[in-house]
């Protein structure tokens, strides 16, 4: 990928933190690689330069530098955005498909040859798969070094080494620091081994308009699998190692994250999961300059800056959810939620009834303001259904139409056979037209999943009812065509216009 240096520069110079994660500054002078905001003195430019992954400057012998941490940055917005191999790649990355496949694995997935795999992410990020890993686990093994009391093989074993030769000089090699040396230097006491407890930071890039998040996901919390509490929110995940849960409190510069984890091994996932449901690695500035242009939106943008497209973190339990609320009311929706749940689980697992939106209406028709919280909710939260638990249900678990408990079966046998990907990776376009060719979901559904559990930024529904709804209010067509026409000039973040056309609803 090719970077400007005049622009670079000068961001560094700016100490500009809208670049953060973007791309790397390496000092020649120092060898040490930082990110543009880092607050030192601006080396020279003979002696900069610059990179698009952390990986490609590690590949060039730089280690991370110690004050700014930019293995820490948030991620580049622009896999937000790409839809390509080299994005879907860097998601899966991410999610830790390396470590758990290898790049057989990563390449099976994407359907390429390993050799194209590895040229293509050279040319795009300085760096290919395997040494992209190798900084993402250098990363996981800096967090467990700094917050558990692990011990050093059990971490190297957890961050996703080989071995503990590999892992120290891995440790050494980036931080210029040998693992004990790291954790001498930690500011914060570690946990008690064994806990599976870990407290970290999820970096941003301001601002975040963390009561749109918070606001969004309350209102259809699930009681047994999430809850809102307190500016908290709280949920289970099913993870590659076993079942997780997680609680997510944002605050300035950084969502807090506790994680009680099953496997350490699950770290990696468990953190990219956590930061695509919340929208952490976009780009607030360009989104919302975008939409400010139309005199439409302007006001909306000025007043709640910072506006993010909640995700998902589980893609199959997005698409039952958005199938189960078609053309039933709200209340109605939370009750088949519930029964699915008791019948899978058993009936002291039952959740009660909540304002789940009923998404063929449009999901941000106005609910009453609940936290999401149930007083005698159980304290641990388990994941949702899986593909394969819902296709063992009997027909009156269902409880819905037998049209619609039949797309939901031929969606998950989908899921479960592999023929339909929601994983973080998965093709957009291909996954689209997957759903839409299962008998009993439209236009609206397939694009609702995509927006969230596929994060397509780009995605566009101007038949649902609150949006158009919104729309006349701020005077822009009500017609599904018309307002479809509008908002082309609203790409490549259309998903954003549609959370603020239903906050404005």
């Amino acid at each position: 990928m090719e970077l400007d240096f005049e622009r670079c520069y000068r961001a560094v110079d700016s100490r500009d933190l809208r670049f953060d994660g973007r791309f790397y500054t390496g000092v020649t002078s120092t060898g040490i690689y930082c990110r543009p905001s880092c607050p030192a003195m601006t080396p020279r430019r003979r002696n900069v330069r610059f990179f698009p992954s952390a990986a490609a400057a590690q590949a060039s012998g730089l280690r991370a530098c110690r004050r700014c941490r930019p293995d820490a940055a948030p991620g580049s917005p622009e896999w937000d955005v790409r839809a390509d191999l080299v994005g879907r790649a860097m998601r899966l990355i991410a999610d830790g498909v390396v470590d758990r496949e290898g790049v057989t694995g990563l390449a099976r997935r994407l359907g390429y040859t390993e050799r194209h795999l590895n040229r293509m992410l050279t040319a795009q990020m300085g760096a290919g798969p395997l040494a992209l890993a190798r900084a993402q686990r250098a990363q996981t093994a800096r967090i467990l070094i700094e917050t558990t009391g692990l011990g050093l093989a059990e971490i190297a074993f957890a961050a996703g080494f080989g071995s503990l030769r590999q892992f120290n000089d891995t440790i050494q090699a980036v931080y210029a620091a040998t693992p004990s040396q790291l954790r001498a230097a930690a500011r914060t006491t570690p946990a008690p081994a064994g806990t599976g407890t870990l407290a970290l930071r999820l970096a941003y890039r301001p601002p975040l308009h963390a009561g749109a998040l918070l606001d969004f996901l309350g209102r259809r919390a699930l009681p047994g699998v999430e809850e809102v509490t307190g500016g908290t929110y709280r949920r289970g995940l099913r993870l590659p190692h076993g079942d997780a849960e997680v609680a997510l409190t944002p605050g300035p510069g950084h969502v807090a994250a506790t994680l009680h984890l099953t496997d350490l091994r699950d770290l990696a996932p468990a953190v990219a999961r956590c930061r695509r449901l919340l929208d952490l690695d976009a780009d607030p500035e360009a989104v919302d300059s975008t939409l400010a242009a139309d005199p439409a939106l302007a006001a909306a943008v000025a007043a709640e800056p910072g506006v993010r497209v909640p995700g998902a973190a589980d893609g199959f339990e997005l698409a039952v959810r958005a199938v189960v609320g078609q053309q039933v009311s709200v209340a109605g929706a939370q009750r088949v939620l519930a029964r699915l749940l008791a019948a899978a689980r058993g009936p002291h697992e039952q959740p009660h009834a909540q304002h789940e939106p009923e998404p063929h209406a449009g999901p941000h028709e106005p609910q009453p303001h609940g936290s999401g919280e149930r007083p005698d909710a159980p304290h641990r939260l388990r994941p949702f259904l899986t593909a394969e638990e819902l296709l063992a249900l009997p027909d009156d678990a269902y409880g819905m139409p037998a049209a619609r408990r039949e797309t939901l079966r031929g969606l998950a046998a989908l899921v479960a056979e592999g023929e339909l990907d929601l994983a973080p990776g998965a093709d957009r376009a291909a996954g689209t037209a997957r759903l839409l060719a299962v008998p009993g979901i439209g236009a609206w559904t397939a694009g609702y999943i995509a927006q969230r559990a596929l994060g397509d930024p780009d995605v566009f529904l101007p038949t649902d009812v609150a949006v158009r709804r919104a729309a006349g209010r701020l005077g822009l067509p009500t017609d599904p065509g018309a307002l479809a026409a509008h908002a082309a000039a609203w790409r490549p973040w259309r998903s954003y216009a549609v959370i603020r056309l239903w906050r404005q609803a």
